[in-house]
């Protein structure tokens, strides 16, 4: 993928009472996952460190979160509309997963899709590098 620069993305919920911001490039990689729960959502993400992601406002009040399995993904979702706009995912529990179509529009350039086997949560992890997303890299010029 093209490296892109540094923007401010906004988004959130359907009914707007959960929004967030997020800093992250303009374009994307961002993971369709197969596991129970994202393939029942459809939801396909993108990961960012968690300094990078703010909720505002009083969003916080509209939150609710699920959890299964090993309870280290944090499926939050907005009490009123019950949208999954972003969550702490079990890949990257220091960073938070970005659902792509909850981003307003105007800032994502650029979406890879790229497949993660969540049925085999483990291979999946250590073969397609999701780790590494969470982290903070140098936004120095290569």
């Amino acid at each position: 993928m093209e490296e892109s620069k540094t923007v401010l993305h906004n988004g959130g919920c359907h009914c707007r009472r959960v929004r967030w911001r997020v800093q992250a490039p303009s374009n994307v990689i961002a993971w369709k996952c197969n596991c129970s729960d994202c393939s029942m959502r459809a939801n396909i993400h993108f990961v960012v460190p968690a300094e990078k992601f703010q909720l505002l406002g009083d969003s916080q009040d509209f939150i609710t979160t699920y959890t299964f399995g090993t309870h280290t993904a944090k499926h939050t979702f907005c009490k009123v509309c019950g949208i999954t706009s972003f969550y702490i995912p079990r890949s990257n529990p220091d960073g938070v997963a970005v659902t792509c179509t909850c981003v307003d529009s105007g800032t994502l350039d650029q979406v890879e899709i790229r497949n993660y086997d969540g049925q085999n949560w483990e291979s999946s992890y250590d073969e397609s590098g999701i780790g590494s997303h969470s982290k903070v890299q140098d936004d120095v010029p290569k």
